[in-house]
């Protein structure tokens, strides 16, 4: 089964726009929860534009499901990581400049970079997970690393796929066997909607994980948190 890991920045945005609490992040957190969703995926950057460390350490005292925290290893970062010891820690390689994540890493170029963040957090018990493009000879480096898991950055195959969805998937399906060969878990994330997922899923059958956000979220406006949630859920299980 590919568990369903609700990225829950944007309720964290829209809670910042006002100040105060509204809309509670982490009632939000534990709502997702009891809705059907098997895990919580944060992002915190360092200017705390929408989740705050501070969220980060209240989820994982509050959560029952897996907490997947997401971001570029600043020192920052990796203390609040070990501090929390969420589930999973997925390495992106976004500066804090920019909106939101735009690429996967270059495995050969910072392999060692990459080896010495993820020899640290596997000492503490927290799996670790590359973003990745969809690049085989990158993914043979992910490797290389000592990762126990990539996340295949799914950006180019949610803009392909009204178009053509073969074509779409085609690289990624090439990555996944890839991955697979070199023992690397697979987990996905970024763009997928409940348009596109149910056929990602189809063709990745060792998909392990979903990292969902802003689709879910902007559905939920139309039909509702527990509805949305559970309309992702069939669709990763259609």
């Amino acid at each position: 089964m590919t568990k369903l890991s609700v990225n829950i920045n944007k309720i964290a945005t829209l809670r910042n726009a006002r100040g105060g609490d509204v809309p509670n992040v982490l009632q939000v957190a534990l709502d997702i929860e009891r809705f059907g969703a098997q895990g919580i995926t944060v992002h915190p950057r360092p200017d705390e534009r929408h989740i705050r460390y501070q969220d980060v350490k209240e989820l994982k005292k509050a959560i029952s499901t897996e907490l997947n925290v997401e971001g570029y290893p600043t020192d920052s970062f990796i203390e609040l990581v070990l501090q929390t010891k969420p589930t999973q820690v997925t390495l992106v390689p976004d500066p804090p400049h920019v909106l939101t994540s735009n690429a996967g890493w270059d495995t050969i170029l910072h392999v060692d970079f990459l080896k010495e963040i993820i020899r640290v957090f596997k000492q503490s018990g927290i799996r670790t997970s590359i973003f990745i493009d969809p690049i085989p000879e990158r993914i043979e480096w992910a490797q290389k690393t000592e990762t126990d898991r990539i996340e295949l950055y799914t950006e180019r195959y949610a803009s392909l796929f009204p178009a053509d969805k073969y074509s779409a998937i085609a690289d990624f399906i090439i990555a996944a066997k890839t991955a697979s060969s070199c023992g690397l878990g697979i987990n996905a994330g970024h763009d997928l909607s409940h348009k596109n997922l149910s056929f990602f899923k189809k063709n990745i059958p060792d998909l392990l994980e979903v990292s969902i956000g802003h689709a879910l979220i902007s559905d939920a406006l139309y039909w509702g948190l527990e509805n949305t949630v559970q309309l992702y859920r069939r669709e990763l299980n259609a």
